[in-house]
């Protein structure tokens, strides 16, 4: 993967010489720039909408929710019975593209670019879609998340795509939007039980995968601290976000940033298959399937994707619990840490009064991934609309209006499955060398035991528990 391609647009340095050193744009990006405030706000603005129609009596979210039906044999009659009401792809497809066109422009992307683009990848999930719904491909694990990948990957690499596609690739927003949605179908009572134990189970995880692949990154193939901070953060906490986040941290080159980005998505990649497969022939239980995954996934949306494969709603749950709510979290801790050893360790530098620069300790709360809170704000809110609400109210929310937001998370998933696939090209990677790759490789030989014996032993009996 090419540097700007590995880059989230809205992360990717400029071009001004006394900018080109920075792996991520100036840290003091207006609220309405950031992809984590348009996230949140475009999913917590559909929970509202959902919750508000319902009570109001609208169909409306129940015709944009269009989810595809199995079947068996030739596709001809689910897209005769898709195309037969066209309306609810057409809400689907407005629905999405007024919500993510409007943040787009206020972010500055190329919106008419955007459009266009938009139109195709939406086309291609709708695809993706019918074929996952496929009886005989579900059988052999090819859920949607996985297809989509794999029609990305192979669109991506063997054909040259247009310009204005390019602009609708946005990976990292449209995992965002889809995890603040999942969060409305995670009651926040589960979230509160699993927090501490989450968080320490992600606490291990995450200082031992750091220091494992920073050390194997340095010491044993002597590559430049930065870069190993890079990977660590890219294998020990969050993935893409992480290597970019920890890459501000410490000044890394935006060469390094671009290497931990293809590292993580090439490993994120290969456990989307492995994880799982690995966990049916050891013959795990759906909720330590999650959790494994949760621990050993280096990419939310892979993990995702993973977590879908193994046909069960619990490990969807027990995957975000880890992930979402135990590793995602670390990354502002990570960036403190990470820069204060660049400033005393690796770069020396001093102020001009001839002292040592200081790390601020809102370093923390400014490298928070912002969209955990919208997460837990989705969750929060769904789960006290329900506590409100009489029992058999309160089912009928859950099928007309939680339904159709879980729906809506998929679509946008799908959509992220799509543009990591189209955007990765894997004979650039080749072009890293192989010593950042057996970094992170090692990293992988640690992290992927490790999280096993904790999801599968140490923290078990909580992990099967959940329903």
């Amino acid at each position: 993967m090419s540097i700007e391609a590995a880059l989230p647009a809205t992360t990717a340095p400029r071009e001004a010489p006394q900018a080109r050193r920075r792996a991520v744009p100036p840290n003091g990006l207006p609220l309405l720039a950031r992809e984590d405030t348009w996230a949140m706000a475009i999913a917590l603005g559909l929970v509202l909408a959902a919750t508000l129609t319902f009570f109001a009596g609208s169909r409306f979210f129940g015709l944009a929710a269009v989810s595809v039906p199995g079947w068996s044999g030739a596709p001809g009659k689910v897209l005769a019975g898709l195309l037969a009401d066209p309306r609810g792809l057409v809400s689907l497809f407005a629905l999405f593209l007024a919500t993510f066109a409007v943040a787009g422009r206020v972010m500055g992307w190329p919106v008419r670019a955007f459009a266009a683009g938009f139109a195709v990848l939406f086309l291609l999930a709708l695809v993706v879609t019918v074929l996952g719904s496929n009886a005989t491909l579900k059988g052999l694990q090819l859920e949607t998340p996985l297809l989509a990948l794999l029609v990305g990957l192979l669109i991506g690499n063997l054909a040259p795509l247009p310009r204005f596609l390019h602009a609708a690739l946005r990976t990292e927003f449209y995992v965002k939007t889809g995890i603040v949605l999942m969060g409305a179908t995670l009651p926040f009572t589960v979230i509160l039980q699993a927090g501490p134990l989450a968080i320490a189970q992600a606490s291990i995880v995450s200082l031992v995968t750091f220091v494992t692949i920073h050390l194997a990154a340095t010491r044993l193939f002597g590559l430049d601290p930065r870069l190993g901070a890079c990977l660590g953060a890219g294998g020990s906490i969050c993935g893409v976000s992480g290597a970019i986040a920890i890459g501000g941290a410490c000044r890394a080159e935006k060469e390094h940033v671009s290497v931990a980005i293809s590292m993580v998505i090439v490993w994120a990649v290969a456990m989307i298959f492995a994880l799982p497969a690995w966990a049916r022939h050891l013959g795990m239980a759906a909720g330590p399937t999650g959790a494994w995954i949760g621990t050993s996934e280096f990419a939310d949306a892979a993990g995702f994707a993973a977590a879908s494969a193994v046909g069960d709603e619990r490990a969807i749950k027990t995957f975000t619990l880890m992930k979402v709510v135990g590793r995602d979290m670390f990354v502002g801790v990570w960036a403190v840490v990470v820069a204060f050893l660049s400033i005393t360790r690796w770069e020396r530098r001093a102020t001009p009064g001839g002292e040592r620069e200081r790390v601020a300790v809102g370093e923390v709360w400014r490298r928070f991934p912002k969209f955990v809170l919208g997460f837990l704000a989705a969750s929060l809110a769904v789960t006290v609309t329900l506590a409100l609400l009489a029992p058999k109210v309160g089912a009928q929310y859950a099928k007309e209006a939680i339904g159709p937001l879980k729906s809506l998370r998929g679509w946008a998933f799908t959509f992220t499955f799509l543009s990591i696939g189209l955007t990765t090209r894997f004979r650039e990677l080749k072009s890293f060398g192989w010593r950042p790759l057996a970094a992170f490789a090692v990293g992988v030989a640690v992290n992927v035991p490790l999280g096993y014996w904790l999801s599968n032993s140490v923290f078990a009996s909580y992990w099967l528990g959940v329903k």
